[in-house]
């Protein structure tokens, strides 16, 4: 079986289709080849993962009328027509987008050779790519079931819940056994996380818990990202720094940090949200106001209003309304136990599993 993957630009598309890739190589011995853009993050990732990798040329569209739209048709067509020399030097069976313009013209390039066509979305709300391939797709994976409400009537039919891939590992550890590796006490456990680039908001909230509560009743581990470390640093009086209140550039060891966390402070990334439910970790998520179709409030509220969730947006943040919510939160354990629980009524913990039999099945496998 031989499977093309395509899907770019960040991380929250590149990861998923590397998952992908590894269980279809593990599982079904399929031979694996990736399309990405010529100088995008997929070139560093994907053969860091140890899969060969093709490149195409491909812009994004401006969002708005500009002449250098124009150019970036020119480059679309280009890239279709590259796409399609790959795919039949390669023959795939199925081609798989896992989102990001730089699939696009290779998802078209399939389809107009007939080759079956696997999209996945990770968020609630579809990018344009995904959009535009729900089109024609043989099947579109999606990752909450209230995506359905923003495809075509055509795509729904089509639609199959899947959930996200998620780190093979981030599973594996109960909440007792994480909490006896990090060799902590029973302590309430906050851990805030913006991305591996960090996140102001985040660290914000972060800067304001250490230097507000009292360090005695809780434990507190905030990743600030390697730019803001120092930033943040600054902000925290030395005395609260202590052995239970730590703050670090990166949480390398994030598949035992987040089993043990009792609150979860983060941005709502797609990727995010289904660890947290799948894990049934209660959080306060802050999502980004700065992505496209505001699509992680998107992903925030499709849990919040499901009571796994408290979400506030970041144009609502006030005065103390972090610090008041997170202190309302972590000494209230019904309330969390109640938020664990209706994490876990969420969660999909085999989406690769899933999107995997589901690409095998157009191989006919």
């Amino acid at each position: 079986m031989k499977v093309l993957i395509s899907g770019g630009g960040t991380a929250g598309h590149i990861n998923p289709a590397i998952a992908i890739a590894k269980r279809m190589e593990r599982e079904y011995g399929a031979d694996i080849l990736f399309i990405g853009k010529t100088d995008g993050m997929e070139q560093t990732l994907v053969p860091k993962e140890g899969f060969p990798i093709e490149s195409i040329e491909v812009e994004g569209l401006i969002r708005k009328l500009t002449p250098k739209n124009i150019a970036v048709a020119v480059k679309y067509i280009k890239a279709i027509a590259r796409a399609k020399e790959i795919i039949r030097d390669f023959a795939p069976d199925v081609v798989v987008g896992t989102g990001g313009y730089v699939c696009a013209p290779v998802l078209k390039a399939a389809h107009s050779l007939h080759i079956p066509v696997v999209v996945h979305e990770q968020n609630v709300i579809p990018g344009m790519t995904v959009k535009m391939a729900a089109r024609f797709a043989d099947c579109v994976a999606i990752s909450f079931d209230d995506t359905v409400n923003y495809v075509s009537e055509d795509a729904k039919k089509v639609c199959v819940l899947t959930g996200n891939p998620l780190r093979e590992n981030m599973t594996e550890l109960s909440y007792e056994e994480a909490r006896r590796q990090l060799g902590i006490d029973d302590r309430p456990f906050i851990v805030t996380v913006g991305g591996s680039l960090g996140a102001r908001t985040i660290n914000n909230a972060l800067v304001e818990l250490i230097n507000r509560v009292d360090g005695s009743k809780v434990r507190i581990l905030g990743g600030t990202g390697e730019r803001f470390y120092e930033e943040v640093k600054s902000q925290i009086k030395p005395e609260n720094l202590r052995d239970n209140i730590a703050v670090v550039p990166y949480i390398y060891n994030m598949d035992v940090v987040l089993p043990a966390a009792d609150l979860v402070i983060a941005r709502a990334g797609a990727i995010t949200v289904s660890e947290l439910c799948a894990l049934g970790r209660p959080a306060l998520l802050i999502p980004s106001p700065n992505v496209t179709h505001n699509h992680q409030e998107h992903n925030a509220k499709s849990i919040a209003d499901k009571g796994a969730a408290v979400m506030i947006a970041e144009r609502d943040i006030e005065g103390t309304i972090i610090y008041d919510t997170v202190e309302k939160l972590i000494f209230d354990s019904e309330k969390l136990k109640a938020m664990s629980k209706n994490a876990r009524k969420l969660a999909i913990t085999d989406g690769t599993k899933r999107i995997c039999d589901i690409v095998a099945g157009f191989a006919g496998k």
